[in-house]
């Protein structure tokens, strides 16, 4: 930084080069591809003709792989001593999942939008991806990021079975099976933020749980 506050150039190329060193230790290039792909799955699946709990469990499959995505990112490679060093860490933590969950729920929408007609509509995709990705970083945080698919994988199964019931009671109404709920109702919105939240609050503050070498 110069007198006056301003960043000089070494200090934007130091934290370029920070930020790039960071997306490739997390896999976050993988990670970009990965929900690439989601989107595409997503794009063709809505080609098909499908009843009406299918038109809403299969997106629900695909959020849940985006998210998991997200989640993935949040291991690293290094544990101790990166946390000992890198003082811009939490900061690092906190925009790429911010970015990278933005991202999926981006994708999901303009590839649902070219044409093709997603029965929850944006705000079921963004409520959905928002909460699953929760339950990851929860994941990572308590178990390692090499398990943090275990939770959004576990929580798909009674998201399923909720949608399920919507149509052949009696039905799950419980606002913490958020995918069940209509798109704008407010206490499925509110769980799914809560564990958004508390995910993206203990990951940027810890991390992921891992040891040297368990996300290779």
């Amino acid at each position: 930084m110069t007198a006056t506050g301003q960043a000089t150039p070494a200090t934007l190329a130091t934290a370029t080069r920070l930020i790039r060193l960071y997306a490739v230790s997390r896999r976050i290039p993988a990670a970009l591809a990965a929900i690439a792909g989601c989107a595409i799955a997503l794009r063709v699946a809505l080609l098909g003709h499908w009843d009406a709990y299918g038109a809403l469990q299969l997106p629900l499959v695909i959020e849940t792989a985006a998210a998991t995505m997200v989640a993935a990112t949040v291991a690293s490679p290094f544990d101790e001593p990166e946390r000992v060093c890198g003082r811009w860490l939490p900061f690092l933590r906190l925009a790429a999942t911010v970015a990278l969950t933005a991202t999926a729920t981006s994708a999901l929408v303009v590839a649902a939008a070219t044409g093709g007609h997603l029965a929850g509509g944006p705000l079921d995709v963004i409520r959905n991806v928002a909460g699953i990705t929760g339950l990851g970083l929860l994941c990572a945080a308590a178990l390692g990021g090499g398990l943090s698919w275990t939770g959004p994988t576990a929580y798909l199964l009674p998201g399923v079975y909720a949608l399920y019931t919507q149509w052949h009671g009696p039905a799950l109404t419980t606002p913490w099976l958020w995918p069940a709920r209509p798109p704008r109702d407010l206490g499925g919105t509110l769980c799914a933020g809560l564990v958004f939240a508390a995910g993206l609050a203990v990951i940027t503050m810890r991390g992921a749980r891992d040891r040297p070498g368990d996300s290779e």
